[in-house]
Order: structure tokens, then sequence, then C-alpha cells
């Protein structure tokens, strides 16, 4: 058999065919000749005429302990539409000087290791695997992903010290990062708004978020039809910081009646934030013993509880009167911290409301920015958002890059 014979069954290069094969110390080149005598513009267009050409050379998959290189007399054509453009070759993506099956290859491991253990396994520079991140996530990432969306999540995410921020915008319905901006104010959110057409922007019926001034901001004014949702999570956060006040009040207050030490103490704070059906024996009578022994902590307590009824209501239309009642007793406790958070909860009652009624919490993009933290601390840190950004497209935003060897 001959070794063209033989490299064109084991590579099967898309659209060429191999016409010589030389074989070194460390690598092979293999010389290919295309099929189609049509040369394919990047428009789509089909020229039957080059323009001229030039040798190029694309790294592909290693052949046992050889690099193995394609080489290919690449041509010029003259578009009618473009002008003067490079030809596309199938085996490659446009602009690449490796092939897809290597691109794949380095995709694939980039969503399950660190960059510099992609580098060392397929041989090249660790600059090498973020160019091909970058570039190919870029392309492959759909604009239809903003097409058919209509109930959203909106975050932020710290990804370095200090201060810096992504904004995170998940699809509740595909469970997918659908878009990313850099900083956590205003401005980062609208810049998503002002990429939706009005009629996508009008699809949008529900915008769950924590209670960020700036996103409700950002969502009234370029989505005054959507209805905005509250996160239970941060909202019992809320009445868990205002039960801590108050637990710390009373200890600094009677410090001689609790006679507490440091682990004592953070004892009985985790058991007064853990929710009452979760509390164990020794739990539970530390908790009856303090809030029967201090009449504010105890009232914090059971209004804590109270609350957290709110999100079990099986009748979600009951749950307005249960909330402005509970609004109501927290005003007149007394209490300064539940006080404050009896006024922050009128200011939130709609979003509170919605989040009822509609059964939409964050629970998704808090689950997507545990996984962000995930990537950023597998690859030990990010250079720069974009490639963060990137990586969180590549791994989340439903690319699902596969290895060639799959078919």
């Amino acid at each position: 058999m001959r070794v063209s014979t033989a490299f064109n069954r084991l590579l099967q290069i898309p659209g060429a065919w191999v016409d010589k094969v030389v074989i070194g110390d460390r690598d092979v080149e293999v010389t290919l000749r295309s099929k189609s005598r049509l040369l394919n513009c990047p428009c789509g267009q089909r020229v039957s005429a080059g323009y001229d050409r030039r040798q190029r050379r694309w790294r592909h998959l290693d052949l046992a302990s050889h690099r193995l290189w394609l080489i290919y007399d690449i041509r010029r054509l003259s578009c009618p539409n473009c002008g003067v453009r490079t030809e596309e070759v199938p085996w490659s993506r446009p602009g690449a000087r490796h092939t897809r099956d290597f691109e794949d290859t380095v995709l694939w491991l980039a969503t399950r290791t660190d960059r510099t253990s992609v580098a060392t396994l397929l041989r090249c520079s660790w600059e090498t695997v973020t160019a091909i991140i970058n570039r190919t996530v870029d392309e492959l990432l759909d604009e239809r992903r903003l097409g058919e969306i209509y109930r959203i999540g909106v975050d932020e995410i710290c990804y370095r010290h200090p201060h810096k921020y992504l904004t995170i915008i998940g699809d509740h319905a595909t469970g997918t990062v659908i878009d990313i901006q850099p900083g956590r104010g205003v401005d980062s959110l609208t810049t998503f708004y002002d990429k939706l057409t009005d009629e996508q922007r009008a699809d949008i019926e529900a915008v769950s978020m924590d209670g960020s001034t700036a996103f409700r901001s950002a969502t009234e004014d370029k989505l005054p039809d959507a209805t905005i949702c509250y996160d239970p999570f941060h909202v019992m956060q809320w009445t868990n910081r205002a039960l801590d006040e108050v637990f710390a009040a009373a200890m600094t207050t009677n410090r001689a009646d609790f006679n507490m030490s440091s682990g004592q103490w953070r004892k009985t704070r985790t058991a007064l934030r853990t929710g009452a059906e979760r509390l164990n024996s020794a739990r539970g009578h530390l908790v009856e013993t303090i809030t029967a022994q201090n009449h504010d902590i105890g009232t914090a307590w059971r209004m804590k509880e109270q609350l957290r009824q709110l999100f079990r209501i099986t009748h979600p239309a009951r749950a307005p009167r249960y909330l402005r009642r509970w609004i109501r007793r927290a005003a007149d406790s007394g209490i300064r911290p539940l006080i404050q958070l009896a006024r922050r909860l009128e200011l939130h009652f709609d979003g509170i409301i919605n989040t009822i009624k509609l059964g939409i919490s964050n629970a998704l993009i808090e689950g997507i920015n545990a996984k962000i933290r995930l990537i950023n601390a597998r690859g030990y840190g990010h250079h720069s958002a974009k490639a963060l950004t990137s990586m969180i497209y590549l791994c989340l935003g439903g690319l699902n890059p596969q290895l060639p060897t799959r078919t």
C-alpha cells in the first residue's frame, strides 16, 4: 500500500486527499490537494478562478510521538461580493492555524482541566490554548440564543479582587448563560438589554434578581412591562442578618446573663439561623433556651420562621395579605433591626409576591455562579475578563464541544 493511500485512510481529511508525506524525526508533514475545483468564499459564494496562492501549515492531532502538520497551497479568490478573500478549507476554521479536530480537542479538554495541562498534553503553548478558546467561542456562540428568552435571571460575581465583577444573565428555560457583561452597575445590564431587539425585549415576561437597586433600575427602564422577581434566598439572607443583629445586641447588653464562650456563641448563632424543621435535639434545646431567656431574640427568631413560611404557601393568592401582616408586626415590634427589615420588604413588596406567584427564584443563577467559581479556581484565576468570559460561555453557554473521535 502506498504511503499516501495509508494516510488518506488514517486521516480522512474532509474535502482533500493526501498528495505527499514527509516523515521526519519529530514531525510528519502531509501535503494536501483539494478535491473541489471551486473555491469557497467565507460569504458562501463559490468561485472558479483563483487570485493567487500561498503555502500554509495547520497543526493536526499528533500521530504517535510525532507532531502532524497539514500543508496546502491555500488560494485567494476574487469574490464578486467581498473582493479579494482567502478561500475557506473544510478541515480548518477561517483564520486558524490548527485543524478543527485539534481545536475541538482543545475545547473538550478545557472544559475539564486547566489550560496548562491542555497545553502540556497537546504539546502547544498556553497562549495557543487561550487563543483557540477565545476565537472558537466567538464563532460558535450563536446569536439565536437571544431569540427565544422569556424568563431570565441576573446576578453578579466577583472574579478577581479588589472589586472586579461580571454581570451574568441566564435563561431559566435552558439553564444556560446567554450573556456576560463586565461590571455590576446599571450600565452592565443596560448594555445587555440594548443588544436585544424591540421584539426580544417585549418577549421577556419575568426577570429574577437579588435586591440590587442597579439591576432593578435598568430593568424598569428597558423592560417596563416585565415582572421583577426577588430571590427568596436573598430575602431570607436579609432576615438572618437582622436576627444576627438582634442576637449580637442582646449578647452585648446582657453579657453577664448569658456567659457564653466564643465557641458557644457561634453554635447558638448557627442554631438560630437554621430552619426549625432541621434542628436536631441539641440545637433545638439551645434555641428554646436562648429564645426563652431573651424576649428580643425570641421575637426575632419567631418572625424569621414565620417569614420562611411565606415561600411555602400553597395558595399564592394569600401571599400579599400574609406578607403585609408580617411587615406590620415587624414594624410594631419595637426592635430596630426588624423595623429596618420591614421597611426593606415594603420597598420590595411587589417583587417578593411576584416570586411566589410565578414560582421563580435565582437558584439557577446562584448555581451558575458556583460553577463559575469552580472554573476560575480550576484555571488558577484568569488574567482578564475576556479569558474568563470565554471559559464561561464554553462550559455553561450550551456549546457542548465534542471530541472528534466521537461520532
